[in-house]
C-alpha cells in the first residue's frame, strides 16, 4: 500500500523546489501547494507528483492540501509585504503558519516541519524577524510536536545571495554593510532540503529545533571578496554606515518590489550563526557542502 504524499507548502520557491526534488529522489509522493502551483520541468514518468493551488490565508485550500497527507513541510516565505494584496508578515508567517499546524493536527498529521530562520526573535527591530518568532510560537501552540527548522543564509544555483553579489562585484566600488564584519554561515539549499526530508520522514527524532549553518564561517566582507575572486574582479570595498542603508531602504520602500528593505538591513546588523546547542546536520548524518567547493557551479564559472 502506497503512503500518502508529503505536502510541501511553498513548493515552488527556492527552498521549496529543492525539498520537492529531494523528496521525489527519496521515492516519496509529493504534493506541491502554492498560490501559483506548477510541476517541475525535471519530473519523469513514474514520479508521484501533484500540484494544487493553496493560499495560506484560505482555510479550505490549506485543509484540501493536507487531506490524505502523511507529512507536511511549510516552506512558505514572504520577504516584502504587499499590504494592498493582503500579503503581510502577520498573515503569512504567523496566522498562516498557525493555520497549517492546526489543520495538520486536525487531519491527524504528526510530522510537520516548519521552516523559519536563524535569529528568529520576538524582540527584534525587524518586523520580518518578529513575525518569524511569532510564527514559531503559533505553530507549537497548535502542534507541540512540530519540528522547527531554522536555516542560515541560503545559497545555491539561481539563488538571490550569490547572484546579487555577482552583479555588485562588477562595479568599481562595492558598498559594504557597515564595515562588513557581520558573520555568516552560508548553507547550501540542497543540504537544508535533505534535512527537511529526513525530518519529515517516518523515523522520529528527539529534537524539535534544528539550526542549520554551513561548515564555513566568514564575515560579509570575506564573502564579497570570495565572489569577486571567483569572477576575476577586483572592486574596491567601501564601508557604509548602517544608517545610510536604512535611509536608502526608506527611499526605495514605495517601489512595488524594492531591491532593499529595512528588514534586510536589520538582518545584516546581526551575526547569522547556528546555535551549537540546537540540532544540526550532524544529528541527521548529513555532511554539508562548503561554499568554497560550490561557488564555481553556483556562479556558472568553469
Amino acid at each position: 500500500m502506497q503512503q500518502g504524499p508529503t505536502t510541501v507548502f511553498g513548493g515552488t520557491g527556492f527552498l521549496g523546489r529543492a525539498i520537492v526534488r529531494e523528496l521525489v529522489e527519496a521515492g516519496r509522493a509529493v504534493r506541491i501547494a502554492a498560490r501559483h502551483p506548477r510541476l517541475p520541468e525535471w519530473r519523469e514518468p513514474g514520479d508521484r507528483l501533484e500540484a494544487v493551488a493553496c493560499d495560506l490565508r484560505d482555510e479550505r485550500q490549506v485543509a484540501a492540501a493536507l487531506a490524505g497527507s502523511e507529512a507536511a513541510v511549510n516552506a512558505v516565505s514572504l520577504y516584502v509585504e504587499r499590504r494592498r494584496a493582503g500579503l503581510t508578515f502577520e498573515a503569512i508567517h504567523v496566522t498562516g503558519a498557525g493555520r497549517v499546524a492546526r489543520l495538520a493536527r486536525e487531519a491527524g498529521i504528526a510530522r510537520l516541519v516548519h521552516v523559519s530562520g536563524i535569529g528568529a526573535d520576538a524582540d527584534s527591530p525587524s518586523a520580518y524577524v518578529r513575525a518569524r518568532a511569532a510564527g514559531e510560537e503559533a505553530v507549537l501552540d497548535a502542534l507541540p510536536k512540530a519540528i522547527l527548522l531554522r536555516p542560515g543564509v541560503l545559497f545555491g544555483p539561481d539563488d538571490a545571495l550569490l547572484a546579487n553579489l555577482a552583479r555588485l562585484v562588477r562595479l568599481p566600488l562595492v558598498p559594504l554593510f557597515g564595515r562588513g564584519t557581520t558573520r555568516l554561515e552560508p548553507v547550501h539549499v540542497d543540504d537544508v532540503a535533505r534535512a527537511a526530508v529526513r525530518l519529515s520522514g517516518s523515523h522520529p527524532v528527539e529534537r524539535r529545533l534544528f539550526e542549520l549553518g554551513g561548515p564555513e564561517r566568514l564575515d560579509y566582507r570575506a564573502l564579497v571578496e570570495r565572489v569577486a575572486a571567483q569572477l576575476g574582479r577586483h572592486p574596491r570595498l567601501v564601508p557604509l554606515p548602517f544608517l545610510a542603508w536604512h535611509l536608502a531602504a526608506l527611499l526605495l520602500a514605495p517601489l512595488p518590489s524594492p531591491p532593499l528593505t529595512r528588514d534586510q538591513v536589520w538582518l545584516m546588523q546581526r551575526d547569522n550563526l547556528a546555535d551549537p546547542d540546537a540540532g544540526g546536520f550532524a544529528d541527521l548524518g548529513i555532511v554539508p557542502r562548503t561554499l568554497h567547493d560550490s561557488l564555481p557551479r553556483c556562479l556558472a564559472v568553469d
